[in-house]
């Protein structure tokens, strides 16, 4: 649900601070290194595709807790709007694969970025900021690791801003980062039936969230596929429902990269 817009001084702040929060380790540590620096931000927004796993949504409602501790505002978890449906709801009734099965962004764009852009676009203080010419300063949290994602755009509404990589931290810093909150790590956050999932991955859903796996197995077997094979592009998970002949597939057919789903200034 989309949660009361926090409170704005303007005056105080010209240039409103956004962060895309996207529920995973990196994200957390840029709060942490945001509260270690006397940094705050004005609007922390979580765009919810519906289908994270339970921890995740667990430890965001946690960092929620902790954000309203050090005064920052709480997270703001928003949905894709239009027609009221999940991701995964979205891909049965399409008959198809999240779009990054097939070397896409779109489920990315329509059920991430768009969701933030629209409640930015309603938010008073941004608007506020627009008129007087100024921009929203919008806060991603890609590691030192990750310069290949923070992509330099012209953008007439937004200032991107890449801390953690501005800080040097790489993954190893944003975990020890993540320990400080004294809360539990809050893992890879990524849909349960990411396309970009790394077999080890599957084998941790298919073994300890078999719900989740079967609900995985029902999307690929619904959608009508040419172009691949199933959730794992060159291979489908079905296969490994009961164990499979995972050192029958070559190394380079099934490891992906870290799920990109969300460039947030592209």
């Amino acid at each position: 649900m989309e949660q009361n817009q926090p409170r704005f001084d303007f005056a105080m702040s010209p240039s409103p601070v956004v962060v895309a929060y996207g529920m995973g380790t990196n994200s957390v540590a840029l709060l942490v290194g945001m509260h270690e620096r006397g940094e705050r931000p004005d609007l922390i927004l979580s765009a919810d595709t519906g289908g994270e796993r339970p921890q995740t949504y667990e430890h965001r409602d946690m960092m929620d807790e902790w954000c309203k501790k050090v005064g920052f505002p709480p997270i703001v978890t928003i949905r894709k709007g239009g027609r009221a449906e999940t991701l995964e709801e979205n891909c049965l009734r399409m008959s198809m694969l999240p779009s990054i099965a097939y070397g896409f962004k779109g489920c990315s764009l329509k059920f991430k970025r768009e969701p933030q852009d629209r409640f930015v676009n309603s938010w008073e203080p941004a608007q506020l900021a627009w008129e007087c010419g100024r921009k929203v300063v919008k806060l991603i949290g890609y590691d030192a690791g990750e310069e290949r994602r923070a992509k330099i755009t012209e953008d007439a509404k937004y200032e991107y801003r890449y801390p953690l990589i501005e800080w040097g931290w790489d993954r190893d810093d944003c975990i020890a980062a993540t320990d400080r909150t004294g809360l539990p790590r809050p893992g890879k956050s990524a849909c349960f039936f990411c396309p970009s999932s790394k077999v080890a991955e599957i084998r941790d859903l298919r073994d300890n969230h078999p719900h989740l796996f079967a609900r995985a197995l029902a999307m690929e077997s619904n959608a009508e596929l040419t172009s691949v094979k199933g959730l794992g592009r060159r291979f489908a998970w079905r296969d490994h429902a009961i164990g499979g002949p995972l050192c029958d597939i070559p190394r380079e057919s099934y490891i992906e990269e870290a799920c990109d789903c969300y460039d947030g200034a592209a």
